[in-house]
């Protein structure tokens, strides 16, 4: 099984700082995409940042400028450094990843169980 941990959530001031973790374990033979996403109640989930296996990022245009993605493969983690932070950020932040199981299985997809980021003064 493939387990995804998130750590890093929690209270902030509107303009501070949180950095997000998501560490990825189990049968991990191969970490491909990973992305961050966000959903408040009654909202669908929406897509915040992405990073592919190469290093490439795309991000939401609400958050672009002031959240960065990242990741660390020889840990198989990832992370969402958020900046200037904003009462509109308020959400569940979930981890996605796309993962391998072994050399002959094919891409299955992983969410972690969420971290509350809430912006608030």
């Amino acid at each position: 099984q493939v387990q995804l941990v998130e750590s890093g959530g929690g209270l902030v001031q509107p303009g501070g700082s949180l950095r997000l973790s998501c560490a990825v374990s189990g049968n991990v033979f191969g970490l491909f995409g990973v992305a961050w996403y966000r959903q408040t109640p009654g909202k669908q989930r929406d897509l915040v940042a992405t990073i592919t296996s190469q290093g490439t990022t795309d991000y939401a245009d609400a958050v672009k400028g002031r959240f960065t993605i990242s990741r660390d493969n020889s840990k198989n983690t990832m992370y969402l450094q958020m900046n200037s932070l904003k009462p509109e950020d308020t959400a569940v932040y979930y981890c996605n990843a796309d993962v391998r199981r072994s050399a002959t299985t094919g891409l299955l997809n992983y969410w972690g169980q969420g971290t509350q980021v809430t912006v608030s003064s």
